[in-house]
């Protein structure tokens, strides 16, 4: 998927728990092998360029794609899976990802986790029973400071769009263009699928995303813009560590 994944487990190290990482690992790895846009014999590869038809691929991948026209549907069309014109998923992937290798974790009884999908969070619990996670989003406009930091202790979803690492690379679908009217958008929600999946939307929509995001029930976002400016959806503040704190 062209990024780094890592995991943070508070937890115990149980065997349970070790043999639920070794399955998310596997299972990160088999997403790559599925999904990956930069492998020509992955079956995404392959159904992008009509070698296959879908029911000839992985049954995951019928999953990711009735998961990605929801999304183009929820966000007037600003998510797209063929944002450039081939087929390319990985708006969604990643977060579908990640959430799915926490889940395993989950489910082996790990209580406190953060998994890191290139810089996109899946957290669960706090740092330990007694505190939270803490999260700090970076300045684009201002390298090498934190514009907010994000505390959560329960879990939550972060995923944050921006240019500061590969440049204006996040398209607007409509238009075929870059997406420019933000330096970085990072969207809170429950759960990362959906969470990764609306800050790329919302990053594509540029100027109408704020009352979008305001629209969606779960979902509070903070932007930075390009000229240093900064807002926020209106129940982004009860996430974050007073300014002091920062």
């Amino acid at each position: 998927m062209g990024t780094v994944f890592s995991f943070d487990i508070r937890d115990k190290p149980t065997p349970a728990i070790h043999r639920a990482l070794a399955r998310a690992v596997r299972h990160l790895h088999r997403v790559d092998a599925v999904f990956s846009t930069y492998r020509p014999d992955s079956p995404i590869s392959r159904l992008g360029r009509g070698e296959i038809r879908l029911d000839d691929c992985p049954p995951e991948v019928h999953e990711v794609l009735t998961l990605c026209a929801g999304a183009a549907r929820d966000s007037d069309g600003y998510f797209s899976a063929t944002p450039s014109g081939t087929l390319d998923p990985s708006g969604l992937v990643k977060g579908w990802a990640t959430e799915a290798a926490s889940q395993l974790l989950h489910e082996a009884g790990a209580r406190h986790t953060c998994v890191n999908g290139g810089g996109d969070l899946q957290l669960r619990g706090g740092a330990s029973e007694s505190t939270p996670w803490r999260i700090g989003i970076t300045d684009p406009v201002r390298p090498g400071r934190l514009a907010t930091v994000i505390t959560a202790h329960d879990d939550l979803a972060i995923a944050t769009s921006g240019t500061a690492e590969r440049g204006a690379h996040i398209l607007d679908p409509h238009r075929g263009i870059p997406a420019t009217a933000f330096a970085s958008l990072t969207v809170v929600g429950p759960r990362l699928t959906m969470t990764d999946t609306y800050a790329t939307a919302a990053f594509a929509r540029g100027h109408g995303a704020r009352d979008w995001l305001e629209s969606l029930p779960g979902y509070e976002a903070f932007a930075l813009l390009p000229d240093g400016r900064q807002w926020r959806t209106s129940g982004f503040s009860r996430y974050e560590l007073p300014a002091r704190c920062t």
